[in-house]
């Protein structure tokens, strides 16, 4: 039996000589070759094009090259009774809090405005002002950065479908709870899934509920955040910054407004990314709970999304 990796544009290499170390027995093949489609039980995935995971007869469970999923949900031809599982990955988390303790500390400790003094020889120093985090799906990657986030000092709170205890953080849960964890997030982080609910969830009326000054974080999908509406923002002043990994469209047009906006950091969608010699023994390890009859680690509730 046998394992169709889908990556496409990107290497390949690393992926077969670490499944080559944890799955001896599986044979693996790198999309568009698949060898026999009826040999095929697993599919690893980022963003395989609709109909081709639904070409595979026999296919056991399609597993996320990613934490998210919305690339194989999204797709209406995928088999509705075949498990869909996510990655979960020490990796993937440590990578996130990096990255994002990059960009609140580049926002917190004003660098974008040490940047711009430096080149014009300013010696100046702004007051560092206290800033409340707020993170948006307390997930493995929010709950993960969240801490961390505390173990720094910072006062922070998580929102999510529902309340997490998680050591230091302020939990608030649910439509009711939204508008008090907005007022006091200086600094909102969006880590939320991709569903049908959390699309557009960035936007306007979201915006004004959070303290007049705040800063915008936005690592989850492009599809969370209503663009017009956060260049509305900060050139009204209700936000005063904002750091972008995920785009509507990616690669990111040349002749998009946010490339050249003053007060928008733009990264190319690399807050975290897949390790391979690590999450090939995650991939390894949930093939033999799927072929146990266990449920897989990061097992995907498909009514919830993720």
């Amino acid at each position: 039996m046998s394992l169709v990796l889908i990556r496409k544009n990107a290497p390949t290499k690393a992926w077969l000589e670490a499944l080559a170390v944890t799955c001896p027995d599986l044979k693996v093949h790198i999309w568009p070759e698949t060898g026999p489609v009826e040999e095929v039980e697993f599919v690893l995935t980022w963003a395989a094009d609709p109909g081709v995971i639904a070409s595979f007869p026999n296919l056991k469970a399609i597993l996320s090259l990613g934490a998210g999923v919305d690339h194989i949900l999204n797709d209406p031809t995928v088999p509705l009774h075949l498990p869909v599982v996510r990655m979960i990955d020490p990796s993937l988390t440590r990578g996130m809090t990096q990255y994002l303790l990059m960009a609140l500390l580049r926002l917190h400790r004003n660098l974008a405005e040490m940047e711009a003094n430096q080149r014009q020889a300013l010696w100046t120093r702004p007051e560092i002002i206290p800033r409340r985090v707020g993170v948006m799906g307390m997930g493995e990657l929010g709950t993960g950065f969240a801490t961390t986030a505390v173990s720094l000092g910072y006062d922070v709170a998580g929102w999510s479908r529902s309340r997490k205890d998680v050591e230091g953080v302020t939990s608030y849960a649910g439509e009711q709870d939204l508008a008090p964890f907005l007022a006091r997030s200086d600094v909102l982080v969006c880590l939320l899934p991709r569903t049908t609910e959390t699309e557009g969830v960035l936007n306007a009326s979201l915006f004004e509920r959070m303290p007049r000054g705040a800063h915008l974080i936005n690592v989850a999908r492009g599809e969370h955040l209503v663009e017009e509406d956060l260049l509305a923002a900060l050139e009204s002043g209700q936000l005063a910054g904002a750091v972008l990994d995920v785009f509507r469209k990616e690669p990111l047009p040349a002749e998009h407004p946010f490339w050249s906006h003053p007060r928008i950091f733009v990264t190319p969608h690399i807050a975290s990314m897949t390790v391979p010699d690590t999450a090939a023994q995650i991939v390894a390890d949930n093939i033999g709970r799927l072929r146990r009859g266990e449920p897989p680690l990061g097992l995907v509730d498909r009514d919830h999304g993720y």
